[in-house]
């Protein structure tokens, strides 16, 4: 933009030269004119004052070139006679004149130059010091100030760069701001995840001092604390790829496949996966599965359907029911999974997808990141959760899938 106003700028003034030195010329013609009339005045004055006999008629006739042609030739003669030529100014004022018009254009096309060239000089000087300005924001965008600000607006190339790097300082600014959550968020993971293993750990640990310790221990407290044992391993163990699995998700290095597959056969094979513990508490799960096509990954969301399935297994107390029904709507197809539990109170209710939460009534072997698991996965692939509840009535959980 800088460039082009630069250039009209130089075509205004080049017009306005152009322009003066034309009304130069003008005037320099009139004057020419104006001598060269005075010089012919001059001259009829000097033949009416010693050629009285000549008739006015014949001067007028000769002055407008008719039947003059003899008298031509004869002041021709006359005036090469005396060394002046058709190339050579016979009126001294036409001379003057001229070196007037020429001294006049000299000075216009230098004001001209003179003009384009401070121009020019003022236009590098404004670009250095941007470019200087330039150079110094990057300088502290490097030494971590992010604080900085651009106040200049303009449409110039250097502007837009400077303009970007305002961008690119927020984007920093707001990554910087992240990164200290992210580290503040992973050094509570860390110490999260150190306290759920930390348990188990400390548990087998007693458990195996005491079968080692004891040789005449029983067989059937022998069995027990291996029993106990495996299942601290297999809670660590879960806890351990659940933790991968986060990361993953986290970091974005998942990639969702997007295939076409039947919700309702999905959500039969999650329940097909937790038959063992619905056997265990005696527990049936009613089913009003409709046929309904969704798209997405599809291990990925078995994933995390069978996860919120498992938690409305873990609190809801044996011989009750669990139901899971499939609504489509001309938006997004719906699934809802309800309990018979204990309900989540009103202050947990909130916090129920968050990681490493547990509420008053959660299981004593519950770690408090399969829900956090399963939101991650839904909302990965563009689906969304809710969750109500009402204590000693039960929670339902709505899953809405919009890509179908």
């Amino acid at each position: 933009m800088k460039k082009t106003k630069f250039i009209i700028l130089i075509l205004i003034l080049l017009i306005i030269a152009v322009g003066v030195n034309s009304v130069i010329l003008n005037n320099s013609y009139n004057l020419q004119i104006q001598a060269y009339n005075e010089s012919v005045y001059e001259l009829i004055g000097v033949i009416k004052e010693n050629y009285p006999d000549i008739s006015d008629e014949e001067i007028i006739s000769m002055l407008n070139g008719k039947d003059n042609n003899t008298y031509l030739e004869i002041g021709k003669e006359l005036a090469q006679k005396y060394g002046i030529t058709e190339n050579d100014s016979a009126i001294v004022k036409l001379e003057e004149t001229q070196n007037n018009t020429i001294i006049y254009s000299s000075a216009v096309i230098g004001i001209l130059i003179l003009a384009i060239i401070v121009i020019w000089l003022v236009n590098r000087m404004i670009q250095k010091r941007k470019i200087d300005g330039i150079t110094k924001y990057i300088r502290e965008i490097n030494n971590r100030n992010y604080e900085l600000k651009i106040k200049e607006n303009a449409e110039d190339e250097l502007s837009n760069l400077r303009n970007e790097l305002y961008k690119i300082t927020l984007m920093l600014k707001e990554e910087a701001e992240n990164s200290k959550k992210d580290k503040k968020f992973l050094a509570k993971s860390l110490s999260d995840i150190s306290h759920q293993i930390k348990t188990p750990l400390t548990s087998i640990s007693i458990m195996l001092d005491e079968i080692k310790d004891n040789e005449n221990m029983d067989e059937e407290t022998r069995q027990r604390f291996i029993f106990e044992i495996s299942r601290q391993v297999e809670q660590i163990s879960f806890l351990t790829i659940a933790l991968l699995k986060l990361s993953k998700l986290d970091s974005g290095t998942v990639e969702f496949e997007k295939s076409k597959y039947r919700l309702d056969e999905l959500v039969q094979n999650a329940i097909k996966n937790l038959e063992i513990p619905l056997e265990i508490k005696n527990q049936e799960v009613i089913s009003s599965l409709k046929e309904a096509y969704i798209i997405g990954d599809y291990k990925w969301t078995l994933e995390a359907i069978t996860n919120i399935i498992k938690n409305c297994i873990e609190h809801t107390k044996e011989n009750k029911k669990i139901y899971v029904e499939i609504r489509e709507t001309n938006v997004y197809t719906e699934l809802i999974i309800r309990d018979e539990g204990e309900g989540i109170e009103e202050k947990d209710l909130k916090h129920i997808f968050d990681r490493f939460y547990k509420g008053k009534n959660s299981s004593e072997n519950s770690f408090g990141i399969g829900l956090s698991l399963s939101k991650s996965i839904l909302e990965k692939q563009n689906a969304s959760i809710a969750c109500a509840s009402r204590l000693n009535e039960g929670t339902t959980f709505k899953i809405y899938f919009y890509e179908r």
